[in-house]
């Protein structure tokens, strides 16, 4: 959130000079930062970009839809390896931002950043082919979680740094910095989620209007199509 004075700066200094717009900013479900040109969440800070008739975003389609077009798989394999769906979905954003062509300086690849050697032990032979991918990590999870009875934070520290360096540490999270991070984030990730359900939920749609992702916002279940879940 620190970087949205700079970014309203940036904003500001290349629109056209007319009129003033304003920026709402606020964090969804996801934990992802979204910004809009009309308040649609009322915790959304608000940014005032002087002499600035409108905004224009430079990305054609939001990343919710990115993450939409996974959902289903998500939600298949998570059913298939018995794992909470908000689990997947917090491994994911961390792992690699949704981004299937995703590959780590040590050669981890894929939406859920899957080694070479674990993606040949689950049986995956493109990792980054993304019914693959995530059908690889979602069982590479589940083994993990019998591993460790369940212990999400050790199965996470696993997923992260190895089963070697659990054990090594008497079965507890390894004292890594990047590894108690990751454990941290993905558990803040699923902590978001699970505290959405006892909120009002808000369904979010997206409407294509001349090349552009309109979204839209509703009570309601979407009978049909891909949706995000908001909460006001």
């Amino acid at each position: 959130m620190a970087r949205l004075p700079f970014l309203a700066f940036l904003i500001a200094l290349f629109a056209p000079v007319d009129a003033d717009a304003q920026i709402y900013a606020w964090r969804d479900v996801n934990d992802t930062l979204v910004l809009s040109d009309r308040k649609l969440n009322d915790g959304a800070m608000t940014y005032v970009v002087p002499d600035a008739a409108g905004i224009r975003a430079t990305t054609p389609i939001g990343e919710a839809l990115v993450r939409e077009q996974f959902e289903p798989l998500i939600r298949e394999h998570a059913a298939r390896h018995a794992l909470r769906v908000e689990l997947v979905r917090a491994v994911i954003q961390v792992e690699s931002g949704y981004n299937p062509n995703a590959r780590s300086p040590k050669g981890a690849m894929g939406l859920m950043q899957l080694m070479p050697a674990t993606a040949r032990q689950l049986g995956v032979r493109n990792a980054y082919d993304p019914a693959e991918n995530i059908g690889g990590g979602c069982a590479y999870l589940r083994q993990l979680l019998d591993r460790y009875g369940d212990n999400e934070e050790l199965a996470l520290a696993a997923y992260n740094a190895g089963s070697g360096a659990v054990e090594r540490h008497g079965n507890a999270v390894p004292p890594y910095r990047e590894t108690r991070d990751y454990v941290n984030k993905v558990s803040r990730l699923t902590d978001v989620q699970r505290a959405a359900l006892k909120q009002r939920i808000i369904y979010k749609t997206f409407e294509i209007v001349d090349g552009r992702a309109i979204p839209r916002y509703s009570s309601r279940r979407p009978a049909t199509g891909t949706y995000e879940i908001v909460v006001q």
